[in-house]
């Protein structure tokens, strides 16, 4: 009306609608228009579905009702649909009731506590961060299984120590750091992530790490991906064609555990290291022998230069740094 108005006393369209902040194709657009509706952000619109205040103050009454107050809306909607009456859905009913802060426990259950999840850990040189987990070998005797504990450096990927028993016990775990970290000088084992099963949370075992001031996470439960590393040498290691799928004895998964363990620290090309063993990642010899790749690469590009084109070389180099449990941003 104020632009026909500015229009009818001889201003021009278009520097009326520059004034108002509108363009002249817009002003089209609304005359030619039957059913004019404000589309723009921020303005009030009509939503069929949403509840009218009667309706809303209608749940709070139902809900707060001696009849139904110890019922949940699960139970309400169909009660009162068993009477021929409906008033809104059930997900409108909660809606209604966090609105108004009515929703709360009250069951004599405990309430389910949500699994945080475990801190972020970074390993920058091999003895830093460690995680360990125990998985079942099986045995020729039907429901019987071995044990077996394992520790991996999360860096270099090496296997730092290892164990077969025939039960899971916490002075089994306690006996194998101990025998791990004995005769080790230097070592800066700061960091220590496993599951939260009871040999992981020992009292003793808590106590020797603790000793050592080593900053100890466990996983969620029923959640592998929160300790990767060792579920991965895991799946290496029963993927593996020599794997036995039973053992005969102890001593036989004791003696192909060491046989294995040894090929997988001093043969074994690990991909996530670049294609070296663990060992030479972990001796420092991996850094020579990616600078012998890079020198062959560019040898190599200069010799065929067609084969690469405008592409740029590999670059094998270490990782600097190996996250477990990334933050996500």
């Amino acid at each position: 009306m104020l632009i026909e108005e500015a229009h009818d006393c001889g201003a021009c369209y278009a520097a009326v609608c520059d004034l108002v902040g509108i363009s002249l194709r817009t002003l089209q657009r609304w005359k030619k228009s039957t059913n004019l509706t404000d589309r723009r952000k921020g303005s009030r619109k009509i939503i069929p579905r949403k509840l009218s205040e009667e309706t809303r103050a209608e749940v709070i009454t139902v809900c707060t009702s001696k009849r139904f107050c110890d019922y949940s809306p699960h139970e309400i909607v169909p009660l009162l649909l068993n009477e021929g009456l409906y008033i809104a859905s059930v997900s409108s009913f909660y809606r209604v009731l966090r609105g108004n802060n009515l929703q709360h426990h009250r069951s004599n259950l405990k309430p389910r506590k949500k699994s945080v999840r475990p801190p972020e850990k970074q390993a920058t040189a091999s003895d830093t961060v460690w995680c360990w987990d125990i998985t079942w070998l099986p045995s020729t005797v039907r429901g019987r299984f071995y044990f077996a504990y394992v520790i991996i450096d999360i860096y270099d990927k090496f296997i730092v120590g290892w164990a077969i028993h025939e039960d899971e016990r916490e002075y089994h775990s306690r006996d194998l750091f101990e025998r791990t970290l004995s005769g080790r000088k230097n070592i800066e084992f700061l960091s220590l992530h496993s599951d939260n099963g009871s040999p992981m949370k020992g009292a003793t075992l808590l106590a020797f790490l603790n000793g050592l001031n080593v900053s100890i996470s466990f996983s969620r439960p029923r959640t592998s991906n929160d300790n990767p590393f060792i579920e991965s040498f895991f799946k290496t290691l029963k993927y593996n064609d020599k794997y036995p799928l039973k053992f005969a004895s102890i001593l036989h998964a004791r003696e192909w555990m060491a046989s294995f363990v040894e090929w997988y620290n001093n043969e074994h090309l690990h991909s996530s290291i670049g294609y070296v063993t663990p060992s030479q990642m972990r001796n420092g010899d991996a850094a020579n022998i990616f600078k012998l790749r890079n020198l062959t690469m560019e040898a190599a590009k200069i010799k065929y230069p067609e084969r690469w084109g405008r592409r740029k070389l590999k670059k094998w180099d270490a990782s600097e740094k190996v996250i477990l449990n990334k933050e996500k941003k």
